[in-house]
């Protein structure tokens, strides 16, 4: 079976090329979706732009881009003018620039794709490529137009495949420095490190997938099933206390440690 795609186009490293193709990493299929409805027919309600002034409905061929020159003027834009902004690389990603793979910060990373070779032509050049940055530890830099932005994306090599991630704007990365250097920086005493190093301990396991599970999704099924079936309606669960100010750090630590090894949560 053909695995699908919704982006096809060509990997290209200096004069080697061959045909790509590329699909989202993350799916949000199995998440539970709502209309909104009139509560009093039933009808679903459907969004409509209106005028700002006359409330009138205007029509999608009337509708334009604006950026906000004032507080009561705006520069208009046609589609036209904004494509012709984005540069030429629409079905080309053309690597041009290597980085140590792990010298990009995960705070740049935004969205990931799967890219798998297209044709069988192309299959040896695809993994030459993915190989070579397997062997130096690289990934590469290039840009490409998705999601109808121009975005600069980082390329690696992933099993039999490679992993596009589109980077984030550098104007979209706050520097940690500003946040963080306004605060005072602690410098914890020993007796407290051992304490929640022993804590982190007590607590740690293996990743899996498990760990990362969506408890709100579960619930919202239970709740649809029985309102299929015609059960009344869930009460809604009581607000969680919030959790006192911890007075004595030590002795939270150590009440912590004893509850986790009288229960039992050591994991392998």
């Amino acid at each position: 079976m053909a695995t699908p795609s919704f982006w096809k186009g060509f990997l290209k490293l200096s004069l080697v090329t061959c045909p790509v193709a590329m699909m989202p990493a993350t799916t949000q299929a199995e998440k539970i979706r709502f209309h909104t409805l009139n509560r009093e027919t039933g009808h679903r309600v459907r969004a409509q732009y209106v005028d700002s002034e006359s409330q009138e409905p205007v029509a999608e061929d009337d509708q334009v881009m604006g950026y906000a020159r004032d507080g009561e003027s705006y520069v208009t834009f046609e589609d036209e003018e904004l494509d012709a902004v984005a540069l030429e690389s629409t079905r080309t990603i053309d690597i041009e620039t290597f980085v140590p793979e792990t010298s990009i910060g995960w705070i740049w990373y935004d969205t990931p794709h799967y890219l798998f070779p297209n044709d069988p032509v192309g299959e040896e050049a695809f993994a030459v490529i993915r190989d070579a940055m397997a062997a130096t530890k690289t990934a590469g830099i290039a840009r490409l137009v998705l999601y109808r932005r121009e975005r600069a994306v980082l390329v690696r090599p992933d099993g039999k495949g490679m992993v596009v991630w589109t980077l984030r704007y550098g104007n979209e990365v706050r520097d940690a420095g500003e946040v963080f250097d306004a605060h005072e920086a602690a410098k914890p005493e020993a007796p407290l490190m051992k304490l929640v190093q022993s804590l982190i301990a007590e607590r740690s396991q293996p990743w899996s997938a498990d760990l990362v599970k969506d408890p709100v999704q579960a619930e919202l099924k239970k709740i649809i099933a029985a309102k299929k079936k015609g059960r009344a309606r869930a009460k809604p669960k009581a607000p969680a206390e919030a959790p006192s100010n911890v007075v004595n750090i030590m002795d939270a630590l150590k009440r912590s440690l004893k509850a986790e090894e009288g229960s039992g949560k050591r994991r392998k």
